[in-house]
């Protein structure tokens, strides 16, 4: 019997990367997992096939956070295929991207987040949680400048965590708690490619100053980790490098 055994989780943005590592771990502690993906199907298809043939359960499901339909997508896959939601694992993030429009890191980086949140709230029983996964260059953003390239990214996902933690009573009303799991720059995510892409070196630099960075899988770890950790709602759990930023920015209690 694993820690979710008779558990549905959500993960958003769980196509590849952090999120699949994510769903995997979580469906080895016994949680369904909703595995979601904007347009890489096949990606997604096999994340949960893995789910499925190590004798776990998934479905993946297509949805784009930024619109409603998307949203009530995943929750409603959720209800119909497992009958519960008990854990909403808040990973997918952007802005990067090449071709998309100004506003588009605010909309998935911030409103997408609330809305996935509001749809969730009510279907999520007393005990349930939900993990905000972020970046210590956008936790620390108000105290610590990042490259010009990630920092219209950063400050949206700093934006999409102040108006999680402003849900806190909110949360706090339906006996759900909120965490936050911040790390630094991740070797091998898509993120960090960009980045390093648009900086040369800034990956080195990164490692440089930090000792080491986290690896998708080891970081991954940590969020699954914290899905069931014993800790505090509004609780951030620091991975990798948080001692190099100063404290952090003023956090709205609970």
């Amino acid at each position: 019997m694993g820690q979710f055994e008779g558990k549905t989780a959500i993960v958003t943005g769980s196509s590849r990367g952090i999120g699949a590592e994510v769903a995997k771990l979580l469906a080895a502690q016994g949680a369904a997992v909703v595995v979601n993906y904007r347009q890489k199907a096949p990606r997604a298809d096999k994340v949960a096939a893995g789910i499925k043939a190590a004798g776990g359960r998934a479905v993946a499901v297509g949805a784009d956070l930024t619109t409603q339909e998307g949203v009530h997508a995943l929750v409603s896959a959720a209800m119909e295929n497992f009958g519960s939601l008990d854990l909403l694992v808040l990973n997918a993030s952007g802005g990067m991207e090449s071709g998309v429009q100004e506003d588009y890191a605010l909309k998935l980086n911030r409103d997408a987040q609330v809305n996935m949140l509001n749809a969730a709230v009510m279907l999520m029983p007393e005990g349930s949680r939900v993990v905000f996964v972020t970046s210590h260059q956008a936790h620390f953003i108000d105290t610590v400048p990042t490259m010009a390239d990630y920092e219209p990214v950063a400050r949206s996902k700093r934006a999409g965590e102040d108006a999680l933690r402003d849900l806190i009573p909110q949360l706090t009303n339906h006996g759900i708690s909120l965490v936050v799991v911040s790390g630094d720059m991740i070797e091998g995510t898509v993120t960090a490619t960009l980045l390093d892409r648009a900086n040369p070196g800034a990956i080195e630099a990164r490692r440089t100053e930090a000792g080491r960075l986290y690896s998708v899988e080891e970081f991954a770890a940590e969020v699954a980790a914290m899905a069931g950790a014993d800790v505090e709602t509004g609780h951030t759990e620091y991975v990798g490098g948080a001692d190099y930023f100063p404290a952090a920015p003023e956090q709205h209690q609970p």
